[in-house]
């Protein structure tokens, strides 16, 4: 019977709890779970009760087995029920729940920003109160840091939204009215504290204008009234505060570098004065002495440092306050000062100007001054101590010390600058100023260390000098001391300077360290490869209409050459390199002078030819007008072989000179024989006066060769004509067959072997006498024997 009732009593109390249904908005939910499932545990002790029974005890209940079944799956489904019914309203609360949470949190976060908000205005109006009031005191420090204050304020209620836009654009322009403001009497008050009187600005660099600059510094002004002057550093803090220190100071920096610094710099006459008081300084300046060259480092860093000085004491050795947008920490821990501020605004360009203007002229011109140079470093390695103790140099700044340091380096640089700028001024100098070289001639060589001999010197042998042999050699092996020397002709001074430019150069290379020595030996080489390129391209319009130019260049060249040959081997020993020579630069500059003097020669010939070509072909001479165009003719062109004879005098070497000439009289002379051989017909009087004319040239040719300014001296070259006129010879036989008869032509002939047949061919001998001898048998004989 209990089987059967428990069963009862459960599907009763199912139903208790599904009519209580209704009542699961006013009872606990925990409540109501906590019953159903004690009653679960009944209902599983229960079916176990069962179960026993069946299989253990073996009992008749078949029918509280069923009822049982029936019992737990209307409880099963009760649950399921509940459980659905409690899901879809607690969920419901939930979302409900979440919703009026979130806009309860809307409406605080509202609350909040307003009172933020509320609160930033507030913080604002009393900042910019507290400036209004702090600004008549002069006050500025505390000013500034209320206006940024109110900066910062104003930066949190921009960044907030559904802040009403017309309010922060009133706020704003109002804190700009309010920033611009102090600004303005900041800088009031800092043209009052570093007042300058400045020249005209057309004037600035100039001496005079640097004697009219003045600088007064001050460190406290004057009380206005009741109210206390304000200091430098009040003022300088607070454009420090606001973020304009920096601008102000580069304003500040670039009227004292070009006014004071870099005219101190440059003007070795100009003095600073300092006139002191308690609270104030005056800087003026005055010329003192000659302003000639440059001025010693040492002494431009002791002007430097009167003015560093002053202003260090006076205005900026002051740390920067806290909050400063300049301020950065050292390591040390020490906070920057004002010094510190300016120094990184013109510390880098005072530091170049000071290498450019001052250092670069102390470095020694030649080698032997450079262990001098300590004297520098030392005044440089004290001027920037004393910079760095006042804080206008960083500790890790050496920028003028490195430079002064590597001087042998700048040296050598130096030096190849000079060196080219040296030369290159020689290159475009005047060519016609020429002196006159002889094999005689001693260059002087500069004085080199042995480089077996430790400290003794030898001199190196010139060109031309022959050094006295270690043992006698035989009589008959001896060498002319002229042997191998450069003939004597005329070059220009110039060049003659820059071969004497180029020992001095490997001079100092060969006492310079190692580094250095070949950057100076390829200077010498850069010198004249330079030559190469800018002497012709310079001159190059004189080159082709002035004969004696031309001459001179060709002879410039041949000079260069001359000493290339041997310049490098010279040095060789004491620049310790095997491919230290200048004989790869023979041939071209050989080809350089050959190709100018060549190109004139061309000039010459054609005015030669134009010349010759009045001369109406030789032809009809009996003729008087012929006679006369063809006379003219020879006329001018021994007077322009003259005029050019007298250029060319004592200007080519003597073999140069008698080649050149001898090559234009007998390029002359083969344009008249052309002419006269080419004639068909040549009557008695023609000859005779064609005779005449060829004599015009024999007799006044030789005197076109006056190498040689004596008279005298030249009468060898004249005799030696047909040496350099191969023409000659044959010319003087035209005369003779002009005058000669068929008889004499063909003994002169002589079966091909006389001197006839040396000069002529066949065919041109028998055109000569077509031409001289009308048409007979004895003419029929001739022309047969000559063949």
């Amino acid at each position: 019977m209990a089987a059967v009732e428990a069963p009862a009593m459960g599907l009763s109390l199912v139903e208790a709890v599904l009519a209580s249904s209704g009542r699961l908005q006013k009872e606990s939910l925990g409540g109501r779970i906590a019953r159903l499932s004690a009653r679960v545990e009944e209902l599983k002790g229960e079916v176990c009760s069962l179960i026993s029974q069946r299989y253990v005890e073996f009992l008749p209940s078949m029918q509280s087995a069923v009822d049982l079944e029936s019992e737990v799956q209307e409880l099963t489904g009760s649950i399921d029920r509940l459980k659905m019914q409690i899901e879809n309203e607690v969920q419901h609360d939930l979302n409900v729940a979440i919703t009026e949470f979130a806009e309860l949190k809307q409406q605080l976060e509202r609350d909040t920003l307003i009172l933020t908000l509320l609160k930033q205005l507030q913080e604002f109006d009393t900042s910019l109160k507290q400036v209004n009031v702090l600004l008549p005191q002069k006050k500025y420090v505390s000013a500034a840091r209320q206006l940024n204050k109110t900066r910062r304020n104003m930066k949190v209620m921009e960044s907030r939204r559904g802040f009403e836009l017309k309010i922060l654009k009133a706020l704003s322009r109002e804190l700009r009215v309010q920033t611009e403001n102090i600004l303005y009497l900041l800088g009031q008050e800092w043209q009052q504290m570093a007042a300058w009187s400045l020249p005209p600005s057309k004037e600035v660099g100039s001496l005079e204008s640097a004697t009219r600059t003045e600088l007064r510094l001050s460190s406290v002004l004057p009380k206005d009234g009741p109210v206390t002057g304000p200091s430098v550093a009040s003022v300088l803090q607070a454009f420090a505060l606001l973020g304009e220190l920096r601008s102000k100071f580069q304003h500040f920096g670039r009227l004292l570098l070009t006014h004071i610094l870099k005219p101190l710099i440059s003007h070795p006459s100009l003095q600073p004065s300092l006139e002191e008081r308690p609270d104030s300084a005056t800087l003026r300046f005055e010329a003192v002495g000659s302003d000639q060259g440059h001025p010693l480092p040492a002494e431009v860093f002791a002007k430097l440092k009167v003015v560093l000085k002053a202003l260090h004491k006076y205005q900026l050795d002051v740390p920067l306050e806290p909050g400063a947008e300049e301020e950065e920490e050292e390591e040390d821990g020490r906070r920057p000062i004002l010094a510190e501020v300016l120094g990184d605004v013109i510390g880098k360009e005072l530091s170049d100007c000071l290498i450019k203007d001052c250092l670069v002229h102390s470095i020694p011109q030649n080698s032997s001054k450079l262990g001098e140079y300590s004297e520098v470093i030392r005044s440089v390695e004290e001027f920037e101590e004393a910079l760095k103790e006042m804080r206008f140099f960083r500790e890790d700044s050496t920028d003028l010390l490195t430079y002064a340091r590597n001087v042998n380096g700048h040296f050598a640089d130096k030096k190849c600058q000079d060196v080219i700028q040296a030369a290159r001024k020689l290159m475009t100098s005047e060519i016609h100023n020429a002196i006159k070289v002889t094999p005689d001639s001693l260059v002087t060589l500069p004085l080199l260390p042995d480089p077996g001999a430790g400290d003794q010197s030898k001199v190196l042998m010139p060109h031309g000098a022959t050094p006295k042999p270690a043992a006698s050699l035989e009589e008959g092996t001896r060498l002319s001391r002229h042997t191998l020397s450069f003939p004597a002709c005329r070059i220009s001074e110039s060049t003659q300077k820059l071969v004497a430019l180029a020992y001095q150069t490997l001079k100092e290379a060969s006492v310079s360290v190692e580094q250095h020595r070949l950057q100076l030996f390829y200077s010498v080489r850069n010198i004249f490869l330079l030559f190469c390129d800018v002497v012709p391209m310079y001159h190059k319009e004189n080159l082709q209409k002035l004969p004696q130019l031309a001459a001179i260049h060709h002879n410039n060249c041949m000079y260069i050459a001359h000493h290339l040959l041997t310049l490098g081997h010279q040095f060789q020993g004491y620049l310790n390199d095997r491919t230290a020579t200048f004989v790869d630069l023979v041939p071209g500059f050989r080809k350089l002078g050959t190709e100018c003097f060549l190109a004139q020669m061309q000039v010459q010939k054609e005015e030669l030819l134009e010349r010759l070509s009045s001369a109406r072909n030789f032809s009809n001479v009996d003729d008087e007008e012929n006679y006369s165009a063809a006379k003219k003719a020879l006329r001018q062109v021994l007077h322009q072989l003259r005029r050019l004879g007298k250029v060319w005098q004592d200007v080519l070497p003597t073999n140069v000179y008698c080649k050149a000439m001898g090559t234009l009289l007998n390029l002359a002379l083969t344009e008249i024989l052309s002419r006269i051989t080419s004639l068909e017909d040549i009557s008695a009087e023609n000859a005779d006066r064609l005779h005449d004319l060829c004599q015009i040239m024999v007799d006044e040719g030789p005197r076109v060769f006056v190498p040689l300014p004596e008279e005298e001296q030249n009468r060898p070259f004249q005799e030696e004509v047909p040496v350099y006129v191969p023409k000659w010879m044959t010319f003087k036989e035209l005369m003779l067959v002009l005058q000669a008869s068929l008889q004499e032509i063909v003994d002169r002939w002589a079966d091909g072997k006389g001197p006839l047949a040396a000069a002529f061919p066949a065919t041109e001998v028998k055109n000569l006498i077509r031409a001289l001898f009308q048409n007979t048998e004895r003419r029929a004989a001739a022309l047969a024997r000559i063949k």
